[in-house]
């Protein structure tokens, strides 16, 4: 079954937001603006001289103590968590943000109005195909300290399921689970944030939340209220009386959800995760997740992302109709067997060629390397390499069997597994820069069982033979 092709997307037209930021109690306008193809998500300090950019990105986390905050050369955004949790839950690729503070409006404290506004500004379709990862191992990430793990495993689409335990009797244990990514709008995107009131009365000492009130934030009552914290908290909301609902919240702010808590909580996996930097297909099982640990998974996971990418091994119908046979191939490289070391061509453009070698016992360098342990010369499989790539620059002259190549330069060659009989080696070469006067410079790459087993610089020039040996043949 074929894989189905998803274009990226992007909203239709630019869209503001007011509001004031959780911990600032600043006023700012974050606006949301159309992006290119590849852009990903960006954030951009307009009330700054320059106007910085700071990508979504994992490795520019710098603090979780009270939400996820980003920093680049200096300049930071705080609180990202829900703005790109709404942008992953409509499934948008590309957005600038645009803000005139450091943080984002904490609006209700949950992506609702977030997402409602980037669903008026309406999403559009691009032409380019949207990146995706799929997950095909287990990954985990544990947090000694506090107990936290988050594990990600195969599944045929993105879900996240949170078990959250407070260790509180107004809270308890609770869990959330999101199984289409489609459901996010209706059953995550409300989830509020939350704090506990002893939390609550430390950071307000501090003069840390200066924009809260009782609609952006649950407060779950953890404590017996005095008179004194009583006060407190009437200062702090600008309200006349607060008092303590029979579920263990302050009133003024009805549930969503029974497990409107461990929702936020996935609400905030998702927005952490949006840090990795591309789509993900893959089960998210997160056990006591905090921005910490849900940074930390993401840092690992964008690692190994960056490094499968790099290392990517290309997929090719080794059982269709090759573009060139063995035959064909005779007709065009001047080797001969047992020198012959490409059995047939899979693709051939004016600037990469795939070619294919079906290694065997047979092969007579296996007679010395080595009994009884049969292992294919490095030296050989950059000569295979050579040859396919020699069918390339081959293909730019009207008559490729009066011509020979010959290698000028090898760069950069490193072998990574070893090849056996049996193996079916794939070669995969792209030209580096235009062929010019019969030189070709190439990245080579061979594949085998699914792995990078060799990768090689090449560069060759193809010479006319001599007119005696032309017309002699």
């Amino acid at each position: 079954m074929s894989e189905i092709i998803v274009k990226q997307t992007t909203i239709a037209k630019e869209i503001s937001l007011k509001g004031v930021g959780l911990h600032t109690g600043k006023e700012v306008l974050l606006t949301f603006k159309p992006a290119p193809e590849n852009n990903g998500y960006t954030f951009v300090r307009i009330d700054l001289e320059g106007h910085p950019i700071i990508e979504a990105d994992a490795n520019y986390v710098v603090n979780t103590q009270r939400g996820t905050v980003l920093e680049k050369r200096g300049v930071k955004i705080q609180t990202c968590e829900h703005v790109l949790a709404a942008l992953v839950g409509l499934e948008i690729d590309n957005v600038i943000i645009e803000l005139d503070a450091s943080e984002p409006p904490i609006m209700d404290g949950s992506a609702k109005f977030f997402l409602e506004a980037l669903e008026e500004a309406g999403i559009v379709q691009q032409e380019k195909q949207r990146e995706e990862y799929i997950v095909k191992d287990v990954i985990s990430y544990i947090d000694d300290e506090t107990g936290s793990e988050i594990t990600i495993i195969p599944s045929d689409e993105y879900q996240v399921t949170t078990m959250v335990d407070f260790g509180t009797k107004v809270l308890g244990t609770q869990n959330a689970t999101l199984k289409h990514i489609s459901d996010f709008k209706n059953d995550i995107a409300s989830s509020r944030t939350f704090s506990f009131l002893h939390e609550l009365e430390t950071l307000l000492e501090h003069g840390l939340i200066k924009g809260g009130d009782l609609n952006n934030a649950i407060v779950y009552v953890d404590k017996e209220l005095s008179p004194e914290t009583m006060d407190k908290l009437r200062i702090a909301f600008g309200k006349d009386n607060i008092a303590v609902k029979p579920n263990g919240i302050l009133d003024n702010l009805t549930l969503h959800h029974p497990n409107e808590a461990a929702r936020h909580k996935l609400l905030d996996v998702i927005g952490d995760l949006a840090l990795v930097g591309t789509r993900i297909r893959g089960k998210v099982i997160a056990n006591k997740p905090g921005h910490f640990v849900n940074t930390q998974f993401a840092k690992k996971l964008s690692k190994i992302i960056k490094i499968e990418k790099r290392n990517k091994v290309p997929t090719y119908d080794l059982h269709k109709t090759p573009l060139m046979d063995i035959n064909q191939i005779m007709t065009m490289l001047p080797h001969r067997p047992p020198f012959l070391l490409v059995d047939k061509i899979l693709e051939l453009s004016d600037k990469h060629v795939v070619g294919v070698k079906n290694v065997t016992m047979n092969e007579p360098f296996f007679v010395g390397h080595f009994p009884g342990a049969p292992v294919m010369p490095g030296v050989l499989q950059v000569e295979a390499m050579a040859q396919t790539g020699g069918i390339l620059v081959l293909s730019t002259v009207p008559d490729p069997e009066n011509y020979l190549t010959f290698f000028m330069k090898i760069d950069k060659v490193k072998f990574k597994q070893k090849v056996v009989p049996g193996d079916t080696l794939i070669f995969k070469a792209d030209l580096i820069t235009p062929i010019r006067r019969g030189i070709c410079h190439m990245q080579a790459y061979a594949y085998a069982n699914g792995k990078l087993v060799a990768e090689a610089e090449l560069m060759a020039q193809i010479a006319r033979k001599k007119e005696e040996d032309i017309v002699k043949k």
